[in-house]
């Protein structure tokens, strides 16, 4: 467990009005029309356009730039010594019916951050950075949270490279594409620490009355995606008995996996989020299904067990069909505990601020915990009204954008202090 020094209590505040103007402008690229949401899947144009926006800004506040081989863009503010920073960020990709503060935040935040210690002439003792990462949400390309795991080297570069995007383009070729290959090594040097200020994406800080969450850690994920092969027929003429339905089995899949989060309990959940049939016709058995199952826990051994009894599951129910199973992990990553003294810094930086703080984990995945491998890390979260995320109607009121990203600014100026 690694301690730091405080700094001395700072009057400093961020611009609130600056960052809602960054956020609305990089929410206007692929911007889905008649909402405040955008659409920015990950190493397509709009994500191209996106990360030209953001690193304009970075080169208007003079950080040191780099790019690596994933295309994962870091800014440096130099401090008083070299040598690693104090490192914050997020990812600026979305969903494809995304919002404007999903990942954005973060890094937006953290380029406010730097101008507002620029502004005051504040120089830090040890270097801060602010990052974005390529292909946080796994929409296009997965794993989700690709661009921090290369990072952090839990996953090698021409590995990455090679993955295959659900549209058929290779992550390789798409950053040549954009022109967002560098040369930055990777895996990267290591920060003296990493924070990621999200929006909580749920409706428990809200619901609570809390103003601000400290991160205690990560919920387990386990993305599976299930192939059942069967037999096409006639919807009217093949008996029930006699059919060999993929479709069925994948429907009784999604019933069992729902049930199972709820005999399991908090914080178990489960979610089926896609199914394809084909042919895809209302008149004919299909004769394929795909979908995937999402698992979520903070215990990994329960997260074990579910994942073992969805396979069970769904082996002997297709099984009893005559129906084929072939599996493919998408994404598997551990829970993740984030560092104390991080999460404390964190709690009571935000109480001398007079703001309400709970503890809480993470039900999404975020870069943070891929960070967490090679460093110090902890998040802070602020309220979703609504608890609605990747939706265009997700919205965090500004006076807890501002409380979020004034404690951003408090923790890292602490933590670069000497």
């Amino acid at each position: 467990m690694t301690s730091f020094p405080s700094a001395p209590e700072s009057d400093l505040r961020i611009d609130i009005r600056r960052l809602l103007d960054r956020l609305a402008a990089l929410a206007e690229i692929g911007a889905i029309e008649g909402t405040d949401g955008s659409s920015r899947l990950a190493l397509t144009d709009e994500d191209k356009a996106g990360r030209d926006l953001v690193v304009g800004w970075m080169r208007d506040l003079d950080l040191d730039i780099s790019i690596d081989g994933l295309g994962n863009v870091v800014g440096v503010m130099p401090g008083e010594t070299t040598g690693p920073a104090v490192m914050c960020g997020s990812h600026i990709d979305t969903v494809h019916t995304g919002g404007r503060y999903d990942g954005n935040l973060g890094v937006l935040a953290g380029l406010e951050v730097i101008e507002t210690l620029r502004t005051a002439g504040v120089t830090p003792h040890r270097p801060i950075a602010v990052g974005f990462f390529t292909d946080e949400e796994g929409a296009r390309f997965q794993p989700d949270m690709l661009g921090s795991l290369v990072y952090v080297g839990g996953m090698a570069l021409e590995q990455a490279h090679s993955i295959t995007g659900i549209d058929g383009a290779t992550v390789g070729d798409e950053l040549e594409r954009i022109g967002y290959i560098g040369a930055a090594p990777l895996p990267a040097t290591a920060p003296v620490a990493f924070v990621e200020l999200h929006i909580e994406q749920g409706p428990v800080l809200e619901a609570e009355g809390f103003d601000v969450g400290a991160l205690t850690g990560v919920q387990g994920i386990s993305w599976t995606e299930f192939t059942l092969t069967g037999q096409s027929n006639h919807a009217g003429t093949t008996p029930m008995s006699l059919r060999h339905d993929p479709g069925l089995v994948a429907f009784r899949a999604a019933a069992f996996v729902g049930d199972l989060a709820v005999e399991l309990g908090h914080p178990q959940v489960g979610t089926v989020g896609r199914i394809e049939l084909e042919p895809n016709l209302v008149n004919v058995v299909a004769a394929s299904a795909t979908f995937t199952v999402d698992l979520r826990n903070t215990d990994n051994g329960v997260l074990f067990d579910a994942e073992r009894r969805v396979v069970d599951f769904i082996e002997t129910t297709a099984a009893d069909a005559g129906v084929i199973v072939s599996a493919r992990e998408l994404a598997r990553f551990d829970p993740v505990e984030f560092d104390p003294d991080v999460v404390d810094r964190i709690e009571r930086v935000a109480e001398a601020m007079g703001l309400s703080v709970k503890r809480m984990p993470s039900g999404a995945g975020h870069d943070a915990q891929m960070l967490s491998r090679i460093c110090p890390t902890g998040m802070i979260f602020v309220p979703s009204q609504g608890g609605v995320s990747h939706n265009p109607a997700e919205h965090t009121n500004p006076t807890d954008l501002e409380s979020g990203a004034n404690v951003l600014l408090q923790v890292l100026t602490e933590l670069a202090a000497k």
